[in-house]
C-alpha cells in the first residue's frame, strides 16, 4: 500500500478499496516501527484518526476534495495550530502557534490528514540533518549515512514509505539535496509561487516552501493544491495558476536542455557523473536536444549565498530573545543576562555560527565590503542564469557532488558541509524553480539525484521533463529495504 503512487491511493479511496482510517493506521504503524530513522519530531495520532474518520464520512457520500483521506506530514518549520512548531530547536521546543501556515491550511482544505511534523536541521540551517536538537535523521537506504538537510526528516519519511508526500522548505537546496540523498523527487517552486506565510524565516529573500514525493506526477498533483496568491504573504505573486498535471505527457521534441561543463569537474563522484550522462541519453532518445552551456560565475555561488543567508539569518533570529516567546533561561539577574543566556542555551552550534557570521557581515566597516558586494554578485548570477535560460528551456546536472555521506563524517568541517549545496544555491539566489529526481545508484547502493533548473514559473516544463524521464526509467519506483 505504501509503495503506491499518490494518484493510485486517491483512486483506491474513491473506489472504497480502502478507507482513510485504514490508510492512516497503516502509515501510523509504519512510523512507529521506524523510530530508528528519527524522521518525526511530533506525531498526532488522535487528531489524525479523528480527521480520517471525518474523511471516510465524506468519501462515503462521494463528497470531499482531491486529497480527502490522504495522510501527509509537514516539516516542523511550518506553523500548525494543533501541534508544536519547533524548527528542530530547543529555542522553540514548546512553542504552540496560534495559527497555521497557508500551505498547511490549503492542504487541509483539500482533505489531507496530517500525521505529524518531521525532523529538520535547526532553523533549516544544515545540509545533513545532523543539527537538530532532537537528534540526526538517518538515511533509509543506509542508516549509517545522513538523510540530507535541512528537510531530511521529510525526505526520509517519504523514502521509507511513512507518508505518501511531505512538505519541505528550500533556502539553498534544502528540498532538493535531501531528495537526492534519499532517492525521491523534490520541488522548489519559483520564489513567490507558493506562500511563505507561516513558514518560520531563516533567510527571507531565499526561503521557499516546497514539496517532496516519490514522482514528478505526485509533485504536480500537490503543486496544483498549494500554488497561488496569498494576501498574507508580501512576496506572493498574483498570477493565473496552470494545471500542472495537464502537460506532464507533452513530448520533449521541442525541448532544449542545457548541460553546464562546470557541473562535471573531477571532484564530482564518478558514479554521479556516469548517472547524469546516462540520464541525458534517455532525454535525447525522448526527443530533447542537449546543448553545452557555460556558467562562468559558478565558483561564486557558494560564497555569495552564505554571505546573504547568514546576514538575513542574523536579522531574522534576533527576535528570539527570551522575552516574547521561545526558550527563556531560568538563571538571569539582568535584562542583558536574560537575553544572552536564553540565546546561548536555546541555539545550537551551527545556528550560533551563522548568527555570528551574519552579524559580523552586517557590522559597520564590513557591510560594504561583504554584504553589499554579495548583493551585486547575486545580481550578476541572476543575469547570467537568465541569459543561459534564454537559450535553453532547462539547465540539467547533478543535484549534489556526492551521495549521502556518513553520519558525523563532516560534522567538524562546516566548509565541507556547505559545499554539499554547490549545485543548488543558484536557484535560490535567482528565485528560479528547480527540482531533483532519482537518476540511479552508486556502487555502494546510495541514491543519485538529477537536478533541473528552469525559467521563472516554468514548473510545467520541469515536471514535464521529469515525468518523461520517469516514464522511461524505474529509479523513482525503487524503494529501500523494508523496515
Amino acid at each position: 500500500m505504501h509503495a503506491q503512487s499518490l494518484r493510485t491511493l486517491i483512486k483506491a479511496l474513491r473506489q472504497k478499496q480502502i478507507s482513510s482510517t485504514e490508510l492512516t493506521k497503516h502509515y501510523l504503524d509504519r512510523i512507529n516501527k521506524a523510530n530508528e530513522l528519527n524522521a518525526f519530531i511530533a506525531i498526532d495520532e488522535k487528531h489524525a484518526l479523528s480527521a480520517a474518520a471525518n474523511a471516510d464520512k465524506l468519501l462515503k457520500n462521494r463528497d470531499g476534495n482531491i486529497l480527502t483521506g490522504i495522510p501527509i506530514a509537514h516539516k516542523d518549520i511550518f506553523c500548525t495550530e494543533n501541534m508544536t512548531t519547533t524548527c528542530g530547536s530547543k529555542m522553540l521546543e514548546n512553542f504552540e502557534s496560534p495559527y497555521s501556515a497557508t500551505i498547511v491550511k490549503r492542504l487541509e482544505q483539500q482533505g489531507a490528514i496530517v500525521l505529524g511534523k518531521t525532523n529538520m536541521d535547526e532553523f533549516a540551517m544544515g545540509s545533513a540533518n545532523e543539527n537538530s536538537y532532537f537528534g540526526p535523521v538517518k538515511n533509509p537506504w543506509n542508516k549509517a549515512h545522513v538523510s540530507g538537510g535541512s528537510s531530511g526528516g521529510s525526505a526520509a519519511a517519504v523514502a521509507a514509505g511513512l507518508v505518501p508526500f511531505a512538505t519541505g522548505s528550500d533556502t539553498g537546496g534544502s528540498v532538493r539535496q535531501p531528495a537526492a540523498f534519499c532517492g525521491i523527487s523534490g520541488l522548489k517552486p519559483t520564489y513567490g509561487l507558493v506562500s511563505r506565510f507561516g513558514m518560520v524565516a531563516y533567510a527571507s529573500s531565499l526561503d521557499q516552501a516546497g514539496i517532496m514525493a516519490n514522482s514528478a506526477e505526485d509533485l504536480a498533483l500537490v503543486l496544483n493544491m498549494i500554488a497561488g496568491f496569498d494576501e498574507h504573504d508580501s512576496t506572493s505573486i498574483d498570477q493565473p495558476i496552470p494545471d500542472y498535471l495537464a502537460s506532464l505527457n507533452r513530448p520533449l521534441t521541442s525541448m532544449r536542455v542545457g548541460l553546464p561543463g562546470c557541473f562535471f569537474h573531477p571532484d564530482i563522484d564518478n558514479d554521479i557523473q556516469a548517472a547524469i550522462h546516462a540520464a541525458v541519453r534517455v532525454l535525447e532518445q525522448a526527443g530533447a536536444k542537449v546543448v553545452d552551456v557555460n556558467l562562468p560565475l559558478h565558483s561564486l555561488w557558494i560564497p555569495c549565498y552564505y554571505v546573504i543567508a547568514c546576514a538575513e539569518a542574523s536579522s531574522n533570529l534576533s527576535r528570539y530573545d527570551g522575552i516574547r516567546f521561545g526558550h527563556r533561561t531560568a538563571n538571569a539577574e539582568s535584562l542583558r543576562e536574560l537575553i544572552t543566556r536564553s540565546r546561548t542555551e536555546g541555539f545550537g552550534v551551527e545556528v550560533k555560527r551563522r548568527i555570528l557570521t551574519g552579524t559580523h557581515l552586517l557590522s559597520s566597516g564590513y557591510f560594504d565590503d561583504y554584504y553589499l558586494q554579495a548583493q551585486k554578485v547575486r545580481r550578476m548570477i541572476q543575469e547570467e542564469l537568465h541569459e543561459v535560460l534564454s537559450q535553453v528551456d532547462v539547465i540539467l546536472g547533478p543535484t549534489t557532488p556526492s551521495c549521502a555521506f556518513k553520519l558525523g563524517e563532516k560534522i567538524t568541517d562546516p566548509t565541507q558541509r556547505y559545499l554539499a549545496d554547490i549545485f543548488t544555491v543558484a536557484a535560490n539566489l535567482a528565485g528560479l524553480p528547480a527540482l531533483s529526481i532519482p537518476a540511479g545508484f552508486s556502487k555502494t547502493g546510495l541514491p543519485i539525484g538529477m537536478q533541473l533548473i528552469g525559467k521563472h514559473f516554468s514548473e510545467q516544463s520541469l515536471l514535464n521533463i521529469a515525468h518523461n524521464y520517469q516514464q522511461s526509467t524505474s529509479w523513482h519506483t525503487t524503494r529501500p529495504k523494508e523496515l
